[in-house]
């Protein structure tokens, strides 16, 4: 694809706008690095009625929610790149480009995640945003680097096999994105920062939503997983 600005299209399906304005919102208000995702193929296309993934991979095992064109190197905070992509692919997913800088994430599937955070909410565990798909629920935390993350994992005596972690040149899929499993939503929308960090932010006209630490989020959700009453696991489904 040729990253050039060119000439602004009108958006032609509806819910494009939306995608653009909350890539916009990632992009410059967050400071998020932000990217298309591969999207959907229009129905009836191929000879078929589904909504596969566009790639060329007929066979893709998430479709519509990874990087295609362009890759995952080109996730940005600009707001004409990002203006640019989303004007001439408005119903594009919104992906996230996790690590660095940018926020880091843990993810499990729906109805563990649904007991999860139920848990969480019991015990008092302050959590950032969430996203939820039909399939899966990511918990968005603070930035951790691998060696952090293989410290934190090593210090477990078991860590449900269930869950995902997406840290530097990973991605996640952010609302309202449609992605091949149905419609990506808030379960839990971003908060605002406050206090001497917000103030700090808004001078350099950036306030990004609150994250917990990923050390707090893994232990919790180790012990809400080990805690359950029969003995097994709430993070296995």
């Amino acid at each position: 694809m040729r990253e050039i600005l060119g000439k602004r299209r009108r958006l032609g399906r509806r819910g494009g706008s939306a995608r653009l304005d909350a890539a916009l919102s990632c992009a410059t208000a967050w400071q998020w690095p932000v990217l298309p995702g591969a999207g959907l193929r229009a129905a009836g296309s191929r000879g078929d009625r589904g909504r596969g993934c566009a790639c060329p991979d007929p066979e893709c095992a998430v479709p519509g929610a990874h990087p295609f064109d362009p890759g995952l190197l080109a996730a940005t905070t600009d707001a004409r790149m990002v203006r640019w992509w989303w004007t001439n692919r408005p119903t594009a997913p919104v992906l996230l480009a996790t690590g660095g800088q940018a926020p880091c994430a843990l993810s499990l599937p729906a109805v563990a995640g649904a007991r999860a955070l139920a848990e969480l909410d019991r015990v008092g565990v302050r959590l950032g945003p969430v996203v939820a798909t039909p399939t899966r629920w990511t918990l968005l935390v603070a930035p951790y680097t691998l060696e952090r993350l293989g410290e934190l994992l090593y210090a477990q005596d078991w860590v449900p096999s269930s869950l995902r972690f997406h840290g530097e040149g990973g991605y996640v899929v952010l609302p309202p994105s449609e992605i091949g499993t149905g419609q990506v939503r808030w379960e839990r929308a971003p908060e605002r920062v406050s206090g001497p960090r917000a103030r700090a932010a808004a001078a350099a006209k950036a306030v990004s939503p609150w994250l917990p630490d990923v050390g707090t989020v893994l232990d919790a959700l180790v012990e809400a997983s080990t805690s359950a009453p029969d003995g097994g696991s709430r993070l296995t489904h």
